[in-house]
């Protein structure tokens, strides 16, 4: 079905809330359970469209689970997926195309004519893909362009096989081995039944195209495309078929002149993009250079065999596959099919998906829940493929024919990295241990061809497409979820080795230690760089991932030091907004940001990427101003999944962890319910049936997996497991060690999301993770469900996923919170409609703690909520002028000082923020007035945290103190050493926006110094990154511009010496006692 947001997000509320805000409200109150129970209570309504309501199945575990696959799931509505024959990760995948061509998948449900059945297909990959070698069957005159009409009702599709009956009577049946493919064909009585071979006919086109006839029984050929998403990679495809009669009559059609492909038009770094809808940003660097045999430009753009089926009207045909050789392909055809029996055949897939899937065994749900599961988990365990043939060998990175490793089954391609690190990659090792290690060696193998790990592959080449460092995550990863048959060493280094360097396929890795965030206004290169905030939060993610991987292998130094540097996302937080931001290299923030803008973003905006912090949620709530903003925060990008003025996508992969955080703030509930309420809106047993997003590769199909066992791979690099809860009655799934995992859900229930109590291996279980031996050891974990929340279970902070800190000091907490009217009780100062937009106004409404309510005092002046700056309209000074929210400014209109009397203060006008006549009534607009002491303009701030405001105590001496010399407040000031005083010159206020002030200056790096012995001084604060130091557990105060640390020269003990900035190096003249 459609995705649809949350109820009350259309119309207003009986209340009078604006739209969308009576939902959110009740989301906050002591009514939750009930309110959301109503929302989930589908089984007493009439069956939906998705079935969640037929009878629920007898509580026994499923043991052939092929058989509730259904491969049309996701055939529309932009999942991309396809419906034909595969075995689990095979190189084939012999599936029908129709005149849409979606991306990867080829089909398109609503589609009423076939006009090929092609080799190869991606699921979902967001970019035209695969599709090669078309076939078509056709009776009487060769037409080389031919569609044939189809209608569903005579078409199926099972986990293994595909069945068409054609309206030109001609019904195709398909299956696969890993490499090969075969095919049943079933014409009418004619002596011209033809299979139409449409060379050029590849998603991308195709180039260098030989047609063979080897004998009447046997053709062979090669198509040469690539280039997804505009990029430079291009791949050929070799086959051979065979038939089982001897065909009449061939023929060839010439291929037009070879053309030179165009690339895309480029997008600059900063470009927002649409979701699921990549676009190449800059030139790619260029394919590996086929082999010396490689064919000619296109010699055919189709071809054609015809046979006389009046006496026989089946023909069976199998076809074998290979990246390397023809040679290769009709090796891997006998090897995995050398006989004819096409029921064997596709019975033999079925088993193959049967022993794939049965790794997860689930009981209880309806029906249709059953089958959206299993068949999420079959779109889970397409890729990446097989790229090797059966004598090991494949067609490298570099253009070079190699054999696969010893003690590894087989090389792998096709790895959407930016999407399938999140969810896929941990399923595909959990679920299939073997793949996942030989996919991690081929990656490692691509880094030995090419000098990187691979981003975005498509077979033998890289494209570069998206962005980040994905692999670190992906082999990370493989090894937290049990796949550790790879050479481990080899891969540790190697993503050291592109974690501390720049590289096509990590641009910009140099600004990662200073000033330790992807610049707005930063250089990047020749190449496949964008998105600067979203590439900042991906290394770290990434970074993360690696410090993870390093410390499982014992190595301690690189988990510390990267765990560190993936802490850069404070750099592109904004303390006085709450989100991240565009920030230039000098450390200031431009000005007019909007946080529903994908302005340095990917696929998202910034409301979207705020949240994007998978290793340190604990950190980001507490940057944020504590559990209760981020909870505000989460209730409203959360309201609605589709993507639209700042709420959550949930149909692409920047989105997917956030209903999950709540896990982390003390409201598990709002997890169990969330999640619950998006399984219901995106999900259905019918084409449409993966709503609002591509599948991605399966990245998303695994979402859905982990989301109905009641968990989730939050972090990447551990085995670290967010609950939810389950939907089923029971899972039992079977561990790399050969353990299980047992799931229990007593009491689940489509409308029964909510955990009463848990228990581990039969004692109680009160934490919102997973037990660490989960996946290891396995175990049984035991709910008690219900449709109503139970708002105390697992709620304490003890009871959070572990977060990550690495080992970097949290600054203070911002100023943020409700601004409260004296006009009368429960009255707040409030962005209408949570609006974002240039001249939202600001009203009177009555508190509701919902997000459009969270003001932060910000150390500029200025007074902020939902990104936005309170701002007088057109910079007014007369009585009665509104005030609205605009793009923060510098200007005088948006600055305001807060009285002792309670007044707030625009300095500009001289006039005070007022709600008019004191009014009560809700989305009355607030103005300025010319201050008089009423109720009506007397407001209560966010309470001020505790300041952080004392002595910088050296660690060369106890006795020696930070200090500003002869307490000057004069530009240039130096900053000194000096004995321990006590003094207004040593009393220095740790900021929550990364400054260090004393003396009403800040802390500054001489004329933005990063060498070592730039000497520090005493300078107007600015906002630029000279003035920004970073707090690490050890003592250690990082000059974010510069990534050196505040350092006493020589550990000098003589008062006066200057303190300087010099590489860091964990000396006690680099140590300092932060006050506290």
């Amino acid at each position: 079905m459609t995705s649809q947001p949350l109820e009350g997000a259309q119309g207003r509320d009986p209340l009078g809330r604006p739209p969308g805000r009576g939902r959110l409200a009740a989301l906050l109150g002591a009514g939750l359970g009930l309110v959301l129970a109503g929302s989930f209570a589908l089984p007493a309504q009439a069956a939906p469209a998705t079935g969640h309501g037929a009878a629920r199945k007898a509580a026994a575990l499923v043991t052939s689970p092929a058989t509730l696959v259904n491969p049309f799931i996701g055939t529309s509505n932009e999942a991309d997926d396809f419906p034909g024959a595969d075995v689990p990760f095979g190189m084939v995948q012999w599936s029908p195309d129709t005149p849409s061509r979606p991306s990867g998948g080829g089909y398109e449900y609503n589609d009423s004519t076939i006009t090929g059945f092609s080799l190869t297909h991606i699921a979902g990959p967001g970019c035209g893909a695969a599709g090669d070698v078309p076939v078509l069957p056709t009776v009487g005159a060769v037409n080389n362009s031919a569609t044939d009409s189809f209608s569903h009702a005579n078409e199926s599709a099972t986990a293994g096989s595909y069945k068409v009956a054609l309206d030109n009577q001609v019904t195709t049946e398909l299956t696969a081995t890993a490499r090969s493919g075969m095919a049943r064909f079933t014409f009418p009585s004619s002596t011209q039944s033809n299979l139409i071979f449409k060379l050029t006919g590849s998603q991308n086109g195709a180039s260098k195209t030989q047609f063979n006839v080897v004998s009447s029984t046997e053709v062979s050929g090669q198509v040469t495309s690539g280039r997804f998403c505009g990029a430079g990679n291009t791949y050929t495809v070799y086959f051979d078929m065979v038939f089982d009669q001897p065909f009449t009559g061939q023929g060839t059609a010439a291929a037009p002149a070879a053309k030179a492909a165009k690339p895309d038009a480029l997008a600059s770094k900063n470009a927002a993009e649409k979701a699921n809808k990549p676009q190449l940003h800059s030139s790619m660097p260029k394919a590996a250079t086929p082999s010396k045999d490689a064919a000619p430009d296109a010699a055919a753009s189709a071809a054609h065999v015809t046979f006389n089926t009046t006496s026989n009207r089946v023909v069976q045909a199998k076809v074998g596959v290979s990246y390397v050789s023809t040679a290769n392909a009709v090796a891997n055809r006998a090897a995995e099919n050398a006989g004819w029996d096409f029921n064997g055949t596709r019975t033999a897939a079925q088993s193959a998906w049967n022993s794939a899937l049965g790794k997860v065994q689930i009981a209880g749900g309806t029906a249709d829940q059953q089958t959206i599961f299993y068949t999420a988990l079959y779109h889970s365990l397409l890729h990446p493929n097989i790229i090797s043939d059966t004598n090991g060998q494949y067609y490298g990175f570099d253009g070079k024919t190699h054999t696969v490793d010893s003690g590894h089954h087989a090389a792998y391609a096709n790895y959407s990295g930016w999407d399938i690190y999140r969810s896929q990659a941990q399923l595909e090792a959990l679920v299939a241990p073997d793949v996942a290690s030989d996919t991690a060696q081929s990656m490692i193998d691509d880094y030995a061809q090419t000098g990187i790990l691979p981003k975005w592959s498509e077979n033998n080449g890289e494209s570069y497409v998206m962005v980040g460092d994905p692999a670190d995550g992906i082999i990370a990863d493989y090894y937290a979820f049990g796949a550790h048959g790879f050479d481990t060493s080899t891969a540790l280094a190697d993503m050291v080795k592109q974690a501390s360097s720049t590289s096509n396929d990590r641009p910009g890795g140099n600004y990662l230690d200073a000033p330790g965030y992807m610049p707005h206004n930063g250089s990047y290169g020749c190449c496949n760089f964008y998105g600067p905030v979203a590439t900042t939060l991906e290394y770290n993610t990434a970074d993360f991932a690696l410090s993870a991987f390093a410390g499982a292998l014992g190595d301690t130094a690189n988990q510390q030091k990267y765990a560190a540097r993936a802490q850069g996302w404070r750099n592109t937080l904004n303390p006085a907004s709450g989100f991240v931001e565009p920030r230039n290299a000098d450390g200031s923030w431009p000005n007019g940001f909007d946080p529903t803008s994908g302005t340095d973003m990917v696929e998202a905006d910034s409301w979207i990427y705020t949240g994007m912090v998978p290793f340190n949620v604990a950190g980001l709530a507490d940057a944020k101003g504590g559990n209760a903003a981020m909870n505000d925060y989460l209730d409203t990008v959360l309201r609605s999944y589709t993507g639209a003025n700042g709420y959550a996508w949930v149909g692409n992969e920047p989105s997917i962890e956030l209903p999950w955080e709540y896990d982390y703030t003390g409201q598990p509930y709002k997890t169990q319910g969330t999640v619950r309420s998006i399984q219901d809106a995106i999900w259905a047993n019918n084409p449409r049936g993966l709503a609002d997003g591509n599948d991605d590769l399966g990245a998303m199909s695994a979402w859905y997996v982990w989301s109905a066992l009641g968990m989730f791979p939050m972090t990447p690099g551990t085995s670290d497991l967010a609950l939810g809860s389950p939907l089923f009655t029971q899972a039992v799934v079977t561990l790399p060690s050969g353990k299980t995992l047992t799931i229990n859900g007593n009491g689940a229930a489509d409308n029964a999301p909510y955990v009463q109590s848990a228990t581990w291996n039969g004692g109680a279980w009160n934490n919102a993770y997973a037990p660490t031996t989960a996946i290891s050891a396995g175990g049984t974990l035991s709910y008690t469900l219900g449709t109503s929340a139970n708002t105390s279970w697992a709620t304490s902070a003890s009871a959070a996923p572990p977060s990550y800190s690495g080992g970097v000091a949290a600054p203070p907490r911002p100023r943020i919170g409700a601004l409260t009217s004296g006009a009368g009780p429960n009255l707040c100062a409030d962005a209408a409609q949570s609006g974002t937009a240039d001249g939202t106004a600001v009203q009177i409404w009555g508190c509701d703690s919902t997000y459009a309510q969270d003001w932060t005092i910000a150390g500029d002046g200025t007074l902020r909520t939902l990104g936005k700056c309170l701002d007088v309209d057109n910079g007014g000074t007369s009585d009665g002028t509104k005030v609205q929210l605009w793009g923060c400014n510098a200007t005088g209109s948006q600055q305001w000082t807060v009285q002792g009397d309670g007044s707030l203060v625009n300095p500009q006008s001289g006039k005070c923020l007022d709600d008019p006549s004191g009014s009560t009534t809700n989305g009355a607009r607030l103005q300025i007035y010319t201050c008089n002491g009423s109720g009506a303009q007397k407001w209560t701030p966010p309470a001020a945290p505790a300041a952080r405001t004392g002595a910088v105590v050296s660690g060369v001496s106890s006795t020696l103190c930070l200090d500003d010399k002869s307490a000057g407040t004069a530009n240039g000031t130096p900053i000194e050493i000096w004995t321990c005083n006590g003094s207004d010159a040593q009393k220095v206020t740790v900021a929550a926006d990364g400054t260090l002030r004393v003396a009403g200056g800040c802390l500054d790096a001489n004329q933005s110094g990063t060498t070592n012995g730039t000497l520090i001084q005493l300078w107007n604060c600015n906002g630029t990154g000279a003035q920004q130091w970073r707090a690490t557990t050890s003592g250690q105060l990082i000059n974010a511009h510069a990534g050196l640390c505040l350092d006493d020269p020589n550990s000098s003990t003589t008062t006066g010496t200057q303190l300087q900035l010099y590489t860091c190096n964990g000396s006690a003249a680099q140590k300092w006692t932060l006050p506290s």
